[in-house]
Formats: structure tokens, sequence, C-alpha cells
């Protein structure tokens, strides 16, 4: 997902051409059955915090900060080796950083695997390795960066019973790895999709995201 000034026209026109490819259900974005395994909602309001990854982290940000529980969604960088990354270098694919999202959520509102859910049903495509739509390479790949041992068990079980219950066509490709930093990215992709609501990018690709999220989960939409 190039950056706001760096898209070029071969980019923008293979993005015209795989518009629709980032929906999250392939074949039709649509939700998946809710986890089996799942923390309980808390007693009081909280702050906990969840790190995925899933493509370019426009859309998958867009779709976080309109999910009921959500506190805040912030784009950045995660799962490489690299200290304090900048997207110039991460776009190469040489840093092990993927484009991530952190979501700070009240766990009194929403549970995580209530997050999961969403993440896999309209937020991203977790059948493909390492390309979403227009975005390829391991930049883009499908992980959830877990930061404690009941949410990689709650992650692990939810992609267990989505394989067996096939709820995709294909394989659920998503890594189930440990969180070991976030680095939040450059302001200018910070709320992008709300800052550029006519940018052809986010109009083919991360407004049916959220769109999605309406139709499939409206009581967990919000319009913020």
């Amino acid at each position: 997902m190039p950056g706001a000034s760096l898209r070029s026209t071969l980019i923008f026109l293979g993005l015209l051409v795989g518009a629709t490819a980032c929906n999250a259900k392939a074949g039709a974005a649509a939700a998946v059955p809710a986890p089996a395994q799942d923390a309980k909602l808390a007693a009081v309001s909280g702050q906990q915090t969840a790190v995925v990854a899933g493509g370019c982290f426009w859309g998958i940000q867009a779709v976080f900060q309109h999910v009921k529980g959500v506190i805040s969604a912030t784009s950045g960088y995660s799962g490489g080796s690299v200290k304090n990354p900048e997207y110039e270098v991460v776009s190469t694919g040489e840093t092990g950083h993927a484009e991530s999202v952190q979501i700070l959520y009240d766990p009194s509102q929403i549970t995580y695997g209530e997050l999961l859910r969403v993440f896999f049903s309209v937020a991203h495509d977790p059948t493909e390795l390492n390309r979403q739509g227009p975005d390829e390479g391991t930049q883009y790949r499908s992980a959830i960066f877990y930061n404690s041992d009941e949410q990689k068990r709650i992650a692990e079980a939810y992609i267990a019973q989505l394989d067996n219950a096939q709820a995709f066509p294909r394989k659920i490709v998503t890594q189930v790895v440990p969180l070991q930093g976030f680095y939040k990215a450059e302001a200018y992709h910070q709320n992008y999709a709300a800052l550029h609501p006519n940018q052809p990018y986010i109009v083919f690709n991360d407004a049916p995201k959220v769109e999605h999220l309406r139709q499939e989960f409206p009581d967990l939409y919000t319009g913020k």
C-alpha cells in the first residue's frame, strides 16, 4: 500500500483491476461463526490492547474505528527486527515488519474474540498469505500478534474452529505470533480512510469493508 504521495500509475491501474479483491470472506463478505472459546466481558471498564495485521493498515484501522468498545485504532508496524521503522523501508519487505493496527478496547464492552470475529469476517481475507487485494508482499501478511497466553489460546482455537467448519473455501494462513513491539506509523497514515474518503484506493478497497461491518455487525457498528 504505497503512501499517499508515492502511488505510481501502475499500482493505481492494478488497483482498478483488482478493486473488489479485498473482501474479507472469499467470494462474499459475511460474518463467520462466533468463537467457541472467548474471554468473558469484564465486570468493569478498562483498557486492553490487540494487534492484528492483514494488508493495508488504512482499511484495518478504518474498520476498527467503527467497532463498539474500541477506544482507538492506530496504524503501525509489527513483527520485524528493525526498531522505529519508517514506511519507505517497511514497504521494501526487508524489515520483517507487517503493516499492523493496534486496537485499544474496553473489555467490558467487547471481547477479544469478538474483535477477531470482525477481523476474519470483514477486515481482510485470512486465506491470503502475503497479499490483500492489490497489495503484495510479506509486509501485507495476515497475522495476529498476541500479548498474553489468553490471547494466544483464543486466537489459535478460533482459527482451528473456522478451519474445521470450513468457514472459508481455503485454509486460514493467519500467523499467530507473540507481539515483540508495535511502532506507530507516520502521521500521514493515521485516519487515512476517514481523511481521504474520495481517494480511489479507499473507495474501492476500504470503504466497502466499513460498509460490510455495518451490514454484518449492526450491534457492533458505530457511526463515529
